[in-house]
């Protein structure tokens, strides 16, 4: 089971990733490991028993991993279920897992799962096609239901097909050619017996919360929630009915128990580190120094290279749309700025990266320009146009969009003599956003903008972002990953995820409905070089137009408690994949 592979669509971000992508046996002298596993992996027969302990800033919103959208639930929900397939963490290649394996019809357009007979859920039910129907039919493409994920599955507007052949077969039948198909079914299986009365209810939707009872949680994962103490800890045990075994036939996971400790601040994690309270910490640059030297005498080991899939950036609410009261989401003279181009491209002007990699990140970093990150290798495209830091070229380009200090006050107004002011967000815990958010609020500032900094807690934040829309200026991020349609949810227009203009009923901009062609297209595009020049556009389209202005991209950094076995970090998936082979020595 790989928690830590990225999920199929992007999330919404709550700390910047620090997923480690390197590992080996090279060690320098501050006691970092920068070799990367390139071969496949020979693992280890573990020793069974110990928990594993690391940290969230942020609790989790939601056990209901349907309607979840944001890492402080995905984090605790990736330990619960499997979806049909996973991904290899060396290769990167799709791999079997509820379905042992496959069929592909000659067009290719129906592939029949034959499931493994001896997967259980963790109450003890046999897994059968029927819950694989049941996810799709009556959980991912049901419309009353909140779901993210929903607009991966639809294809020109169309459904998959799916149907139980029998106890362990599962038909999918798709509309038309899907180029990501196989990797998209990582998807999470949920369980009919114990969820289908809630949806004939319409309960769905409010179920599985923060506070339903832990044995309403049943997944086929190798971890069970064992109890949620609120603002406090998540406890995971071990699931006595996983079906993985070691290649001994022990069964998997090693571990009896996983803690997630919530805690404030980034801050408090490191601390809680150094004092060995966790056993994994996402190392942020500003901490590499000190514990890069610590490595040696604290008992743990540093895993460094290349960047992360994640992106962290600036955007501006440009929903034109009005609230159950008639009321604008947004302050129509605000919006109208916010929709402005020439508006949104001073500001990425203005924004000194350099500065904030400096700074923020001991160097550990760099600019990020488009909407993928060099971790995409295949899909990354390098030549996307940029906006690096000239505050003289920004206030020029305000100018010519008719914003000027018209009364010599300081600050900006419009064109109707408006001040150009504004409320900036992002979440508390997350020392380093907050910081990036003063250095950009600053750089706005020094535009001549007034800007009101107003950080809030994770979750309050994302109700703003995906219920009310009420906000201004926000900074946050994404999870990423190396497939980009599995980012439809956030660029297509359609998407519960576009965030500043989230569930349009038809493009508001020409630009964002090419980018709607591009994303239908590129799905059913089976050419890789024809694919990737789709999705090579769609990256400069974004880096144009500026939904968002992305900001730096930090080096993947992890430290590990010594003594922990089957630690083989990969490029792509980090230390800490399959965490259901981890022991302790």
């Amino acid at each position: 089971m790989r928690a830590h592979v990225l999920p199929i669509c992007m999330v919404v971000s709550l700390a910047i990733a620090n997923l480690v992508s390197c590992g080996g046996t090279s060690e320098s002298a501050t006691g970092t490991i920068t070799e990367l596993v390139t071969e496949p992996i020979v693992w280890e027969i573990g020793k069974p028993g110990g928990k594993l302990t690391f940290t969230s800033i942020s609790p989790p919103k939601s056990f209901n991993t349907i309607t979840a959208n944001e890492t402080s639930s995905s984090v605790v929900l990736g330990f619960i279920y499997n979806g049909l397939t996973e991904e290899d963490p060396v290769s990167t290649e799709v791999a079997p897992c509820l379905a042992e394996s496959w069929d592909v019809s000659e067009d290719g357009l129906a592939y029949t799962f034959h499931l493994r007979k001896d997967v259980k859920w963790n109450d003890g039910q046999p897994l059968t096609a029927e819950d694989v129907e049941f996810t799709f039919n009556e959980l991912i493409f049901n419309e009353d239901i909140r779901c993210a994920s929903r607009d991966i599955f639809v294809i020109d507007g169309k459904k998959l097909k799916v149907t139980a052949v029998d106890k362990h077969t599962a038909r999918f039948e798709l509309p038309t050619k899907f180029a990501p198909f196989l990797r998209s079914l990582g998807t999470s299986i949920l369980p009919k017996h114990s969820l289908k009365s809630l949806v004939d209810e319409g309960k769905f939707n409010h179920s599985l919360g923060v506070d339903a009872e832990p044995s309403s949680i049943i997944g086929t994962g190798p971890f069970v929630l064992d109890k949620y103490v609120t603002g406090q800890r998540v406890v995971l045990k071990r699931n006595p009915h996983y079906w993985k075994r070691d290649e001994k036939g022990g069964q998997l996971p090693y571990l009896n128990e996983v803690v997630i400790q919530i805690v404030q601040s980034q801050e408090v994690e490191v601390l809680r580190f150094k004092q060995k309270e966790i056993d994994y910490l996402g190392v942020r640059g500003v901490d590499y120094p000190n514990l890069a030297v610590g490595a040696k005498t604290g008992g743990y080991k540093l895993y460094l290279t290349g960047t992360t899939f994640g992106s962290q950036f600036l955007f501006f609410n440009q929903n034109t749309g009005n609230n159950k009261r008639g009321k604008p989401y947004v302050d129509p003279v605000k919006l109208k700025w916010f929709r402005n181009e020439q508006f949104r491209k001073a500001v990425a002007h203005a924004i000194d990266r350099k500065s904030m990699i400096n700074s923020l990140m001991n160097g550990l970093g760099v600019p990020q320009w488009g909407p993928e990150s060099p971790a995409a290798t295949f899909f990354f495209n390098p030549d996307v146009p940029q906006h690096p830091y000239d505050i003289k070229k920004a206030k020029q380009i305000l100018t010519d969009a008719d914003f000027k200090d018209r009364n010599g006050d300081g600050i900006v107004e419009d064109s109707e003599g408006n001040d150009v002011e504004f409320s900036l967000t992002t979440n508390t815990g997350n020392e380093v956003r907050i910081k990036m958010a003063e250095m950009i609020r600053k750089d706005m500032e020094n535009l001549g903008f007034r800007v009101h900094f107003l950080p809030m807690q994770f979750n309050m934040l994302v109700s703003k972002l995906d219920s009310n829309y009420d906000w201004e200026a926000m900074i946050l991020g994404l999870t990423g990953g190396p497939e980009p349609h599995f980012g439809r949810n956030v660029w297509h227009s359609t998407g519960h995820t576009h965030m500043w203009f989230p569930k349009q009923e038809k493009p508001s901009t020409d630009w964002e409905a090419r980018i709607d062609q591009i994303f239908d297209q590129g799905v059913q595009e089976l050419d890789p070089q024809k694919r990737k020049a789709l999705y090579d556009e769609w990256q400069v389209i974004a880096a144009t137009k500026l939904p968002f202005i992305y900001t730096v991209l930090p080096k993947r950094v992890e430290a590990i408690r010594n003594g922990l076995g089957n630690i083989h970090p990969t490029a792509y998936a980090g230390a800490m994949h399959d965490v259901d082979r981890i022991y302790w020595k």
